[in-house]
């Protein structure tokens, strides 16, 4: 019988799993409070049957640098 560590197979190529509040909180080294935040202020969250809330890690990834682009566009406004 094959090992646990065997049965892993890599993923297709573009294919990404959808991460789950606490690996979210690992990645960017926060808390759930404040992925909380995060995500009153519009970070998307993927449809996932059940109670708990999944991330599509390039959709978060697209939306933290969209946001970065318009805090550093306010900085200079406020500046200039």
């Amino acid at each position: 019988m094959p090992t646990k560590s065997e049965r892993v197979t890599t993923l297709p190529a573009g294919l990404m799993p959808l991460l789950t509040m606490r690996e979210m909180e690992t990645y960017y080294g926060v808390s759930d409070w404040q992925i909380l935040q995060w995500i009153k202020q519009g970070m998307p969250t993927a449809p996932f049957a059940g109670r708990q809330r999944r991330f599509d890690l390039a959709e978060v990834r697209a939306w933290m640098a969209g946001r970065d682009a318009d805090s550093s566009a306010q900085l200079v406004a406020a500046s200039a």
